[in-house]
Order: C-alpha cells, then structure tokens, then sequence
C-alpha cells in the first residue's frame, strides 16, 4: 500500500491504531500540563496578553510548554469536515504539539492523499509535533513550517485551498486570512479556534458583504464557509 493509499479496514484511520491511543494519550498529557507563571496571572491580564497584538509574544513565551490544543471535539470536527470535502489542500496556523495535524493529517489519509502545510514559531513545539506525526503514521501528509507563520505562509502555498485552521496567535486571525483568502476555494471552509479573542476577525467573517457565511460552534469555535 502506498503512503497516499486510504487503508482497506473499516476503521477510519483517526479511530484506529496507531492514531486513536496516540491522540489519547497526547490530550491526556495536555490536560495534565500548566505554567505556573500563567496560573498566577488575574484572568483578566491572562485575556488581555492573550488578545493584544503589542504583547501576544509575552504570552506565547510564557506558555511554550502548554499544549494548548483545539479541544476533542472540535478535533473531531476538524476531521469530519475534511473528509466531508474531500480535502486535499489544508493549512494550519499553529501547529503547537501535533494534536490538530493529527486529524487533519488522518483525514487527508482517508481522502487518498493531499497535503497539510502547518506553521509553528517554538522550536521545541516543532521538534515534538514532528515526533507525533511520525508516531502516528502522518508525517509523509504535513510539511512543518517553522518561523513567523507572516513569512512562512507568505509563499509556495497551494493554488487552490479547501480547509484552513486558525489556531495560534489570535491577534494576526484577520493577518493570516489576508494571506491565504485569494486561494480559498469557493467553498471552502475556514475554523478558528478561541476567535473571541480576535474581534477584528470576527467582524470581518461576519460582515454580510466578506463573502462567508459564519457562525460559531461550542463556545468558543467560529466555523467561516468562502462563499466566492
């Protein structure tokens, strides 16, 4: 079988070996990680570190042991979506330790191939996100971008994207859509997670002229479909 070859069982490749305890036990050692620098932050400092565009880098830097991953289900979405689209073209903004690359990559297996390009700024997340989609059986699906997802979603990006997830600094969300908007295909779908910390964000997917239909999803979660 080659590597862009779905497998012949019944099991969907998220839900089976290796992939499936895999991302078992990576969402348990998320949920078992912390930073004490941060749990000692007023919640309302933690939100402003989170949302500002001045001072997000203090943020990511203090939390560059955090997984900070998309939640189980919107995991699930992720995957769902893409092989309900047939994806072949995804890019990621924040590939922190692998979880969400992990769906999206399991997807594009079950698709019978395609391409995640995936872009992350902390050395040590790379290493380790690299490590787990080599775990999984997924590696040959990603290419990992490391550095200033500006620069390096800057170019050689597909002519035609079909999925995008936006999960990283929530302040460069209307950034990143800017770069990657003139490739989406109609249809296509963008997901951004924590995006009520990106208001700007919000309001230009939601705008009745941007050409998206937009809403959110468990709480926390906006789901954007490129209507043109």
């Amino acid at each position: 079988m080659t590597p862009d070859t779905p497998p012949t069982d019944t099991a969907p490749t998220l839900l089976a070996a290796p992939v499936a305890p895999l991302l078992a036990r990576l969402f348990a050692e998320a949920d078992e990680a912390s930073s004490p620098v941060l749990s000692e932050l007023p919640r309302e400092e933690l939100r402003r570190l989170v949302g500002s565009r001045a001072d997000y880098l203090k943020f990511y830097g203090l939390a560059k042991d955090l997984w900070l991953p998309v939640s189980r289900g919107t995991g699930t979405l992720l995957y769902m979506l893409a092989r309900a689209m047939q994806a072949r073209n995804i890019v990621e903004f924040g590939t922190s330790f692998g979880i969400s690359a992990i769906h999206l990559a399991a997807a594009l297996r079950d698709n019978g191939g395609g391409r995640l390009i995936t872009t992350e700024f902390e050395p040590s997340k790379i290493a380790r996100a690299r490590q787990h989609l080599a775990e999984a059986g997924l590696a040959d699906l990603v290419e990992v971008r490391a550095g200033d997802a500006l620069d390096t979603l800057a170019t050689d990006l597909p002519d035609s994207i079909d999925l995008v997830l936006l999960d990283g600094a929530k302040p460069l969300y209307p950034d990143i859509l800017a770069l990657l908007e003139g490739r989406l295909r109609p249809g296509a779908m963008v997901v951004a997670d924590n995006a009520d910390y990106s208001p700007e964000y919000l309001a230009r997917v939601r705008c009745a002229s941007a050409g998206y239909l937009s809403l959110p999803f468990d709480g926390d979660v906006e789901l954007s479909l490129k209507l043109s």
